[in-house]
């Protein structure tokens, strides 16, 4: 009958009693298959980890480019490997580090959840960030533009 037809005989369910077995044309549905994987490849996120590189005296300035950089890294969908490192008699005062690691955390906490909190490896200091799922975010990006509009701007 498929022959006739011009079309396969597939076998759908083997295991079931009795076996199924369906008329198609399988190179076109493999075809079809196929495509639909590439698609599905096509919308997937590869999601990076970005490094930010501090020193434990940084400057305010320079802060607020890496918090702007980890915000921009985090609404992409990426993760964020905030790292601190020390030189020298820096060793001798890693709260510096801490401190600095919470400031960057308390920033971007609306978009982001800690993956790997602050820990000293070697010289350096690293917390990993990852960003929270997109439901999640909006509500906390409205949260955060809402307290800002709430602040009262100082005149000089």
């Amino acid at each position: 009958m498929a022959r006739e037809l011009g079309l396969d005989l597939v076998e759908v369910a083997a295991q079931a009693k009795p076996p199924v077995c369906r008329i198609m044309d399988y190179s076109r549905w493999k075809y079809e298959q196929s495509k639909r994987m590439k698609e599905a490849r096509k919308k997937q996120k590869v999601q990076d980890v970005k490094e930010l590189k501090m020193r434990p005296t940084i400057d305010d300035h320079d802060f607020e480019v890496k918090v702007r950089s980890c915000q921009k890294f985090l609404s992409e969908g990426d993760k964020v490997k905030a790292t601190i490192m020390f030189r020298g008699r820096e060793m001798a005062h890693l709260e510096n580090g801490q401190r600095v690691l919470e400031a960057l955390l308390e920033r971007v906490k609306g978009l982001c959840v800690v993956e790997r909190p602050p820990r000293i490896e070697g010289r350096n200091m690293i917390m990993v960030l990852s960003p929270k799922p997109q439901s999640q975010q909006q509500s906390a990006q409205a949260a955060q533009a809402k307290a800002q509009a709430a602040e009262p701007k100082s005149e000089d």
